[in-house]
């Protein structure tokens, strides 16, 4: 390969390269939200459990499971 067609290729990998990275970056801090919104619903649901008990216990740990 010529010198230009190099430099495309370079290019063309360092896009990719740099789309993978921001994926990654992207799917830890929707995973770091979501576990932090399902910690919030769970600890309502033990704030219920007064009131509902062992079913409010179930449902706070059933949440609890889906977190990742």
């Amino acid at each position: 390969m010529t010198e230009p067609q190099l430099n495309v290729w370079e290019k063309a990998l360092g896009w990719r390269k740099r789309q993978m990275i921001k994926g990654q970056i992207t799917n830890e801090v929707t995973q770091k939200i979501r576990n932090d919104a399902l910690e919030e619903v769970a600890q309502e649901f033990d704030a219920m459990r007064i009131a509902f008990g062992d079913t409010a216990h179930s449902f706070a740990t059933y949440v609890r499971e889906m977190k990742t």
